[in-house]
């Protein structure tokens, strides 16, 4: 909690010096609506440096950056709360956060499972799916992926596991302990097939060599804010909240702002 506290006050000096656009809130939130938010009276927005399309750090400074940084801020703004941004490296921690109430609010991928233990806002913005392969791979294409005797290394608990979980037949699934680290799992393992974000698998075949992406996408992930189960006023909002970014151009400008490829608006 030390470090989290730490890299709260280190991103809001930071908050301060960036602009950022933002639309003009209907109305200002009740004193209840931000007590069911921040009952601590801070706003815990669980960061995931997992998945690179949503949040990065600073090479030079360490300092937090991505679309969802940008909304967390923005967000704790209109509630008039500070906000804590809490760092996690893998999405299947930040549901165990979510679900435990140890965070107020995170950004994850909608998907059934995730949505029993959290409320889940509508889609902010659509990421894409993508396998890996050795150059030298019979593997052509992602139809050729699920068969018999083929490995498929993916983040444990990420949207991509959840999916592959229940589509891949044939194959079998060998879990890494985070999205990040799935390449290097399939390079020291010699598994035959990596699955992710298609953003970090592009990185990772810069990285290291003898790699290639697949054509064309496994799987759409459409991205969502969450929060606690019981907070149906602050989901409301929440909701209400994210359309807004949307229609106001607030995450397209984020996504361009950050340099993010590979991720869209969501409809």
């Amino acid at each position: 909690m030390a470090a989290a506290t730490a890299l709260t006050l280190l991103s809001a000096c930071s908050s301060m010096s960036t602009s950022m656009p933002a639309s003009t809130p209907t109305s200002a939130p009740s004193s209840s609506l931000v007590q069911e938010f921040a009952p601590t009276g801070t706003l815990r927005a669980a960061i995931n440096f997992g998945n690179p399309i949503l949040a990065n750090k600073a090479a030079a400074t360490g300092l937090p950056y991505g679309v969802s940084v940008d909304l967390a801020r923005e967000l704790g703004k209109r509630l008039g709360v500070p906000v804590e941004l809490v760092p996690f490296a893998a999405a299947g921690k930040v549901v165990e956060a979510v679900k435990a109430a140890q965070v107020d609010v995170a950004f994850v991928a909608i998907d059934p499972v995730r949505g029993a233990d959290m409320g889940q806002t509508p889609a902010y913005v659509v990421i894409e799916g993508a396998y890996m392969v050795p150059q030298a791979s019979p593997i052509q294409t992602n139809a050729d992926v699920d068969r018999a005797g083929t490995r498929i290394v993916v983040g444990q608990g990420s949207a991509y596991d959840l999916f592959l979980t229940r589509e891949i037949k044939a194959a079998t699934l060998v879990r890494a302990p985070s999205s990040p680290a799935v390449v290097d799992m399939m390079v020291a393992q010699k598994i035959e097939v990596a699955a992710g974000v298609k953003q970090q698998l592009q990185m990772d075949a810069q990285r290291i060599p003898g790699m290639r992406l697949l054509d064309g996408r496994f799987m759409v992930i459409n991205q969502a804010m969450g929060l606690p189960k019981g907070r149906e006023a602050a989901l409301a909002y929440l909701s209400d909240f994210v359309q807004q970014m949307k229609t106001s151009g607030f995450v397209a400008q984020a996504l361009a702002r950050h340099g993010i490829e590979g991720a869209a608006v969501a409809p």
